[in-house]
């Protein structure tokens, strides 16, 4: 499939790359509208990896990985999506129909260490890009399918917390932070900022039928368009952890059989694809390697779309879960 075909109209206008490398060790204005789980994952962690998906840079590794779930995991999360369906169509009269399309609100926090850039005191114009590249991702216009989804930021929330820095994946400190700050219903995207732990670009949570603190998406600061990440540093692991927080599974789950990501269109892949090996074909499956699907783990350059399969499952499940 190639480089993204879009990706110089996309990324122009102010957007600087870095040569830096990779820094994952070392990253008021005012809120909106608002508005059932899928059941807890075990107890006493905070981010199970029933809960949470992360993407993770080439040579990250995290304690606790929450890239992937097992057969019964997805097969209880998809059991679960077919029940908040029907229970959905029996609250929804006649007159009300399902969503077409969905302008959600952003509310994003960003977590500093102090008032300087090192200490993750980005700049408020790396934000708004951000959201650009959300719009234009999400919209199609990269190259991909379009999608019902557009994005609105509502907030930007400063926040200056050492105890908070950086974001530790599953932890007791990064449950608090959400307890602390999360505002908004289920329809409300919050979209925390900060350096995180263990080599992780960020992570997600997946839709729940109940609204719960801990939704929502971090992101390494330093990935937002025109920060220092080398290779993740235009803004797809936004893209990607919202897709997970719209109820999209990496293109390599379940790997070359069963249902894998559960969507047709997405070809099967045996594990995660890595900076952008052109022609890769893992399974034996028609379709070579998705890997320039933003729900693989390629770098930001390599990823440009969606297809129409992950569109429909998108829009299904913010019908089943999220809208109001």
């Amino acid at each position: 499939m190639g480089l993204r075909p879009n990706l110089l109209t996309r990324r122009t206008a102010g957007v600087a790359t870095s040569t830096l490398a990779l820094l994952l060790s070392t990253a008021a204005v005012g809120v909106v509208p608002a508005a059932s789980a899928f059941s807890a994952a075990p107890a006493g962690v905070c981010a199970e990896p029933a809960d949470a998906h992360a993407r993770v840079a080439k040579g990250g590794h995290a304690k606790l990985d929450p890239n992937h779930l097992t057969a019964k995991q997805v097969r209880d999360r998809e059991a679960d999506l077919a029940a908040a369906q029907r229970e959905r169509a029996n609250f929804r009269t006649g007159a009300v129909a399902p969503l077409a399309t969905v302008t959600i609100p952003v509310v994003v926090h960003v977590i500093q260490e102090n008032s300087t850039r090192a200490g993750g005191n980005i700049p408020d114009s790396l934000i708004t890009q951000q959201i650009s590249v959300l719009n234009q991702a999400y919209a199609g216009s990269t190259g991909g399918a379009a999608t019902a989804f557009s994005f609105q930021l509502t907030k930007i929330n400063r926040v200056t917390n050492t105890s908070w820095y950086p974001i530790v994946q599953g932890s007791s400190a990064e449950r608090s932070m959400k307890t602390s700050l999360r505002t908004g219903g289920k329809n409300t995207l919050n979209m925390y900022l900060g350096e995180l732990s263990d080599g992780l670009l960020g992570w997600a949570t997946f839709p729940k039928r109940t609204l719960d603190k801990m939704d929502g998406v971090v992101v390494l600061n330093e990935s937002l368009p025109g920060g220092s990440a080398t290779n993740y540093n235009q803004g797809d692991t936004g893209t990607h952890e919202i897709g997970h927080w719209l109820n999209l599974y990496h293109t390599f789950q379940g790997g070359c059989s069963g249902s894998g990501d559960s969507v047709s269109d997405t070809p099967a892949e045996a594990s995660p694809a890595y900076e952008c090996p052109t022609g890769r074909d893992t399974c034996s499956t028609t379709g070579k390697d998705p890997i320039t699907n933003f729900m693989d783990y390629t770098y930001d350059s390599c990823m440009y779309q969606f297809t129409a399969g992950q569109a429909s499952r998108m829009l299904t499940a913010w019908n089943a879960y999220r809208a109001a």
